[in-house]
Order: C-alpha cells, then sequence, then structure tokens
C-alpha cells in the first residue's frame, strides 16, 4: 500500500525495512566483533594500521557488508516514517545483538541487562502502537543547512572530546575495568549526527534525474557528515568494540544515537509529533524508556574471578 493511502493503516513497509536493518546491523557488530579478537591492539592514535589490520580480516568485512545492507534499509526507513517512529523501532535491534552476543560470543550478561531487554521491547510496542497511515506525510525531505550544522559541530566535538577522556581515564591504573558506556556515548554522538545525514541523503535520493540528484547531494552537507562521521566512526567504535563487550557498548551507542536523533532530527527537519494526545504519549513514552535503559546500564564490569592461585581469571569475550 502505498505511503499516506489507507487511513489509519500502520505503514508495514517501513517498520519491515526498520526492522531488517536491525537484523543487519546486529549481525554485522556480533561479526566485527568476532573477528577483533583475533586482531592485533588497535590504537586511535594509528588510523591507518586500525583500517589495514580491519580490512586484512574477511571476517571483519563480512561484517561490515552486514551493516552496509543496513544502511541501504535504513534510507527505506527514513523515506517512509518519522525520525522519532524510526529511531524506536531501531532501538528494538538491542535485543537480537544481545542474544546473538551470548550465543557467538559467550558474554554474559547481567540482570540489568536482561531487564532492559524486557523494557526494549516495551518500547518497540509503544512506538508501534503510535503509527499510522498518515505519518507518512509528516516525513520532512531536508534540514536548513546552517541549522544541521549548528547541531553536527558541537556534538562531533563533543562526541571526539568525550573519546579522548575515556582513553584518558582508562590508563590510569588501579580503575575498574570499564564496561565502554563512556566509549559508548561518545561514538553514539559521532552516529547521531550520520544518522541525520542519512536521513537528509534519504529525502533527496530520486530516479527520476540521477544527474540533478547527484548535483543536489553535493551542494548539501549530508555526504560531507556521512564522509567525516564514517572514517571517525570506523576507527574509533572498531578500538571500543575491541575493548569492550559488544552486549553493552552496541546498546549504549544505539541508545544515545536514538536519543540524539530524536531529539536533534525533530529540531533539524521539523517533523512533527502526533497531533492526537495517545499516540503522542505513545511515541514520547518509548523514546523514554530508551533512556531509561541507557541510565540503567552498568558503568564497570565486575571484577574478574580469582583462580585458586590468586590470580585473576582471563574474560573469554569470543569462542
Amino acid at each position: 500500500m502505498p505511503a499516506g493511502e489507507g487511513g489509519s493503516a500502520v505503514p508495514w513497509w517501513g517498520v519491515a525495512s526498520a526492522l531488517l536493518a536491525n537484523v543487519l546491523y546486529s549481525t554485522g557488530f556480533v561479526l566485527e566483533k568476532r573477528a577483533l579478537a583475533g586482531l592485533p591492539a588497535l590504537s586511535i592514535r594509528r588510523p591507518g594500521r586500525v583500517v589495514g589490520h580491519l580490512l586484512s580480516s574477511p571476517l571483519w568485512l563480512a561484517g561490515s557488508l552486514a551493516l552496509a545492507a543496513g544502511f541501504a534499509a535504513q534510507l527505506a526507513v527514513y523515506r517512509t516514517l518519522p525520525l522519532a517512529a524510526a529511531q524506536g523501532l531501531f532501538v528494538s535491534g538491542l535485543v537480537l545483538l544481545l542474544l546473538l552476543s551470548s550465543v557467538v560470543l559467550g558474554e554474559r550478561t547481567s540482570g540489568r541487562e536482561r531487564q532492559g531487554i524486557v523494557a526494549i521491547l516495551f518500547a518497540l510496542a509503544l512506538v508501534i502502537a503510535s503509527l499510522r497511515g498518515e505519518d507518512a506525510q509528516a516525513v520532512a525531505r531536508t534540514a536548513p543547512p546552517g541549522t544541521l550544522l549548528l547541531i553536527a559541530v558541537p556534538s562531533l566535538a563533543a562526541g571526539l572530546l568525550l573519546y579522548r577522556s575515556a582513553e584518558r581515564r582508562a590508563r590510569r591504573r588501579h580503575r575498574l575495568p570499564t564496561a565502554g558506556v563512556p566509549y559508548g556515548v561518545a561514538v553514539g554522538l559521532l552516529y547521531g549526527v550520520s544518522s541525520l545525514a542519512i536521513k537528509g541523503v534519504a529525502g533527496l535520493l530520486t530516479a527520476r534525474d540521477i544527474p540533478a540528484t547527484v548535483d543536489r547531494l553535493l551542494r548539501s552537507p549530508y555526504p560531507y557528515l556521512l564522509l567525516v562521521t564514517g572514517a571517525a566512526g570506523l576507527v574509533l567504535s572498531q578500538t571500543a568494540l575491541q575493548r569492550c563487550r559488544a552486549s553493552l557498548i552496541v546498546p549504549v551507542c544505539t541508545t544515545v544515537t536514538c536519543v540524539f536523533t530524536v531529539v536533534c532530527g525533530t529540531v533539524a527537519f521539523g517533523e512533527p509529533l502526533p497531533a492526537d494526545p495517545l499516540r503522542r504519549a505513545l511515541r514520547l513514552g518509548g523514546t523514554a524508556v530508551a533512556v531509561a535503559v541507557l541510565l540503567a546500564l552498568p558503568r564497570h564490569d565486575p571484577p574478574a574471578p580469582v583462580s585458586a592461585t590468586g590470580t585473576p581469571e582471563l574474560r573469554h569475550e569470543a569462542r
């Protein structure tokens, strides 16, 4: 059924594309994490070496292809659903990510993380319940470049500074092992800006006049923001993913990206929330649950168990 027709029917094409993107993204992250376990220690101080190590791993390349396919599905979502609804659906992918990281990587999830799974499923139900067919008519195509850059530049700077601060704290002695929350927040800010750029690209894409489409894209800030966030995100996210549990850093990153995109994207693109009070409450409630999940996640991994010889046992993140 075409977008905007069918009265109050739920835009299932957008919902299906979002769920497909979730599967592809979760699979990609888990494959990359599995590959990173067999690579030398990565350092953001040597980005060229990081890229070289990554490209030498067939398993990591397979994960990257899955993420690229997820990017294509995300473009379809942003052409069908408003930002707030799309991000609420994307957060549901955390459930699959936690399950895959447990089965494939052997990572153990805490009680609070398992409770987060239930909360995320509840958030997914709230967002889907808020959707109607007329939502497609409220999807914005572009944002004023000045407004977009005013949001993007400080956000990128904040993400890089936070990551640098997390790196400094991680080098200190006698600290509890970090669970990756600071890294996840930092990378989430970068990917939040990237999500706004993807939204802009999706709005400009059309098959009617390809040369004109390319010209509009090159005159917009969207491809350049994607280039910056893609390059920085590649080095930062893979370095953080190698050091921390995928079952925590990816949910934190995803939640921050979701909240950032909903709040800043709604301002930049000017997409209105549903006029109906019940639907508006359902959509905002789903976003609020996502924020609650982020705040409930533990900031540190528990200390490694001590063996009979009195030395800490090694943690196994991948089988």
